[in-house]
């Protein structure tokens, strides 16, 4: 994500997942509330984790709804208890602008906090460390991109697109099995550090169930409309055409089914709650064109700057504009499919 606080940074262009947080405030608080069992334990301090924090102001949002979930949890259950100290662990991959998230966090807090670079679909935190565990608009995002859409041999190789959306069956399904892959990895590594009785609460952009890709779903859509226009300046000569082939976006929407069944079969942790959010309008989060504009740049101008070079980005991002502005497909708020899944998953067993 862009960080800093520019006009394309994510934290001033990531109102909609703002909107998905907020839509999840309810069945967060109400998820502490009553699956989290303080009881039979002792706690000096609790700690939680917000894997996939980026740079902006969201998680800041996320986190001081956690913690007064959590005072309202401790003060209910334990009212003649000391309150314990909250530890904060900010996760994100290493080239996330953890400066511009720190100069966010209020002087002298409710809780301690501190960052941890690294990837989250491998272990992170000592064994059984973690009381609470929280991701959201992260699980998205791929470890690594399928090899064979790279591969000119292979039926999944990914010729003129950058994204699964309108491409063959072969590529949607190996995008799903990096997909399936990457959730077990973060599932094992969370079981793991997950303390007896811990829980971890998961924001999820997908699609609606019976999707066999996004190719409806608006997020997809203008994937597919930005690869159109790499291609249309490949055609003119100002990129390579075999630049645009080997650029696939490392980004997937899983369907509530389809999430629902590996963290079933992967059996490591419990499903508590699986849903989908209300409603989070993209008109309402992003009115107009240059906001939707500015939101995709905010997520995917890194991206295209470490292929493409920083070059191209302001005539892509205009021809993207233009072409989106002639879309009435992708503005139209009824055609905006797109969804958040909740899941709150539990450990209840010893370790």
């Amino acid at each position: 994500m862009n960080g800093g606080d520019g006009a394309s940074s994510y934290a001033r262009n990531s109102s909609y997942q703002r909107g998905a947080i907020e839509a999840a405030e309810a069945l967060l608080r109400k998820g502490i509330n009553r699956r989290l069992d303080i009881t039979d334990h002792s706690y000096s301090y609790f700690t939680i984790a917000d894997f996939g924090c980026s740079s902006g102001p969201n998680t800041i949002l996320a986190v001081d709804i956690i913690i007064q979930a959590l005072d309202d949890k401790f003060s209910s259950s334990l009212p003649n208890n000391t309150t314990p100290q909250f530890q904060v662990y900010f996760n994100d991959v290493s080239h996330t602008d953890f400066n511009a998230l720190f100069a966010l966090l209020p002087p002298q807090g409710p809780y301690f906090a501190a960052g941890v670079p690294g990837s989250f679909y491998g272990n992170l935190f000592p064994k059984a460390h973690l009381n609470l565990a929280y991701s959201s608009c992260a699980l998205c995002w791929l470890s690594d991109l399928p090899p064979e859409l790279t591969d000119t041999s292979s039926p999944a190789y990914n010729r003129g697109k950058i994204h699964y959306t309108g491409a063959s069956a072969e590529v949607a399904r190996a995008y799903s099995c990096q997909y399936r892959k990457d959730i077990n990895l973060f599932l094992h590594a969370r079981s793991q550090e997950l303390a007896e009785n811990g829980l971890m609460a998961l924001i999820v952009p997908g699609v609606p169930d019976g999707f066999l890709d996004c190719q409806e779903a608006s997020t997809g859509s203008e994937f597919d409309l930005l690869g159109s226009c790499l291609m249309d300046m490949a055609r003119e000569g100002r990129i390579k055409e075999e630049e645009v082939d080997s650029f696939n976006l490392p980004i997937y929407y899983s369907t509530p089914k389809e999430l629902e069944d590996i963290i079933k079969s992967n059996g490591e942790l419990k499903i508590d709650k699986i849903e989908t959010l209300g409603s989070i309008g993209a008109q309402g989060t992003m009115p107009d064109l240059e906001s939707r504009v500015l939101y995709l740049r905010a997520v995917l101008e890194g991206l295209v700057r470490t292929h493409f070079g920083h070059q191209i980005l302001d005539d892509l991002f205009d021809r993207y504009a233009l072409k989106l502005a002639h879309s009435s497909f992708i503005l139209q708020p009824q055609t905006h499919r797109s969804i958040m899944i909740f899941a709150l998953l539990s450990r209840c067993y010893d370790i």
